[in-house]
């Protein structure tokens, strides 16, 4: 019961953090900049598709860590959520790993997190369990996440074309 505790509270407070981070990126909320704010953090970074690539990456980001809190539809939530941390690691690699640099060290660790409770499941206190969908096989949490790190390299090479050198704005 205590690992079921701990895997709760990691999908929590994991899963509440990469859904205010999304809410930010289209809206006012959480001291977002609103859609707008969110088109112009990633036309600075250098991507193509103004709202709309905002909307899925805010969206993705507000969905993947409300159901990863919830613990529901798991390695699916931590595929969404490694496929928008995956480009955030794109878009700061040229700044190292640290964050006190804007680095990627933050995306990383929530890579890393979502990719574990994918492995390990929600634990016996979430949604999936409660459907009796919480014990996959292993290959699924092995699978998904490399899914989710392709969509986000995917991603990166679909829409990427020069950043726009803002040195001034720290965002992942």
């Amino acid at each position: 019961m205590n690992a079921d505790i701990g895997i709760l509270l990691l999908r929590v407070v994991i899963g509440l953090l990469i859904a205010g981070h999304g809410l930010q990126k289209i809206s006012f909320r959480l001291g977002g900049s609103g859609l707008q704010g969110g088109i112009d953090e990633f036309r600075s970074d250098g991507f193509r598709g103004g709202a709309y690539t905002a909307l899925a990456a805010g969206l993705g980001q507000l969905g993947s860590g409300l159901f990863l809190a919830f613990g529901a539809l798991t390695p699916l939530a931590g595929m969404v959520a490694i496929g928008v941390m995956t480009v955030a690691v794109t878009v700061k690699a040229r700044k190292g790993l640290w964050v006190q640099h804007d680095g990627y060290e933050y995306p990383l660790v929530l890579i890393v997190i979502a990719a574990a409770l994918s492995l390990t499941g929600p634990g016996a206190l979430s949604v999936d369990a409660l459907f009796g969908i919480a014990d996959l096989p292993p290959w699924a949490g092995i699978l998904f996440p490399l899914l989710g790190a392709a969509s986000g390299l995917i991603v990166r090479v679909l829409l990427h074309t020069a950043p726009v050198n803002r040195p001034d704005q720290r965002h992942i």
